[in-house]
């Protein structure tokens, strides 16, 4: 009997080694990701440039998709602030339930997809493969990040957070916002979110230019 429970002790301590281990590699590669999260588009935008081969469909689809995708970002930071742009660790100082966020709970990053997806249509590089592989890995990535900050959520915000998480999907929107009043929020400020905004829409700007001068270039000059 004594022998029984001690393989037992030793299987138990053997699995939980197993998962603190699962846990540190899950760990270290939603750091990496998140630490290099503003690079990880540079490869798929030079593969963008380099086999353009857009037309009149698929500049205005894929711009009404990518400006989609930019405008929910807007929304989201002017709720969520300046902390969106960390590239240290995970973390905030409000649990933001209000905007975007009551209906989605990362607006930030389904943003981010939708206008790389975008960005990706207008080009019509390698198409569809470039796309549909460039969406595979934006929401790995994003889902490895996203998991990561939810451990730092509901360590942080509790029941609140638990109730949230319960209520608005990770990635897909609900219609409906989701209401909550016993949380404090930050207040909506469209100036903040514009100017902490302003990387991303100047490069937003610059490659929504330069697809559009590649097709020119390449519809009239050859």
């Amino acid at each position: 009997m004594d022998k029984r429970k001690t393989r037992n002790e030793r299987r138990k301590t053997k699995d939980n080694k197993l998962q603190t281990t699962d846990n540190k590699q899950m760990f270290n590669i939603a750091a990496k990701f998140f630490k290099y999260r503003s690079y990880t588009p540079i490869p798929f935008l030079l593969l963008m440039f380099l086999y353009e081969d857009a037309n009149i469909w698929s500049l205005i689809a894929g711009f009404v998709i990518a400006a989609a995708g930019e405008m929910i970002r807007l929304w989201g930071v002017s709720w969520a602030g300046s902390e969106t742009r960390t590239t240290g660790t995970v973390g905030g100082s409000f649990l933001v339930v209000s905007g975007p966020f009551a209906h989605v709970r990362n607006p930030l990053y389904l943003g981010n997809m939708l206008m790389y997806l975008g960005l990706g249509i207008m080009s019509f590089a390698v198409f569809p493969y470039l796309q549909i592989v460039a969406l595979l890995f934006f929401f790995i990535q994003y889902y490895f990040i996203v998991k990561e900050e939810e451990g730092y959520l509901s360590k942080t915000f509790g029941k609140g957070y638990e109730d949230f998480v319960n209520n608005v999907p990770r990635f897909i929107p609900r219609i409906s916002a989701y209401k909550v009043k016993n949380i404090e929020q930050p207040s909506f400020n469209l100036k903040a979110g514009l100017r902490s905004e302003r990387r991303t829409l100047q490069a937003f700007a610059f490659v929504t230019v330069t697809i559009f001068l590649l097709w020119i270039f390449k519809r009239y000059l050859f």
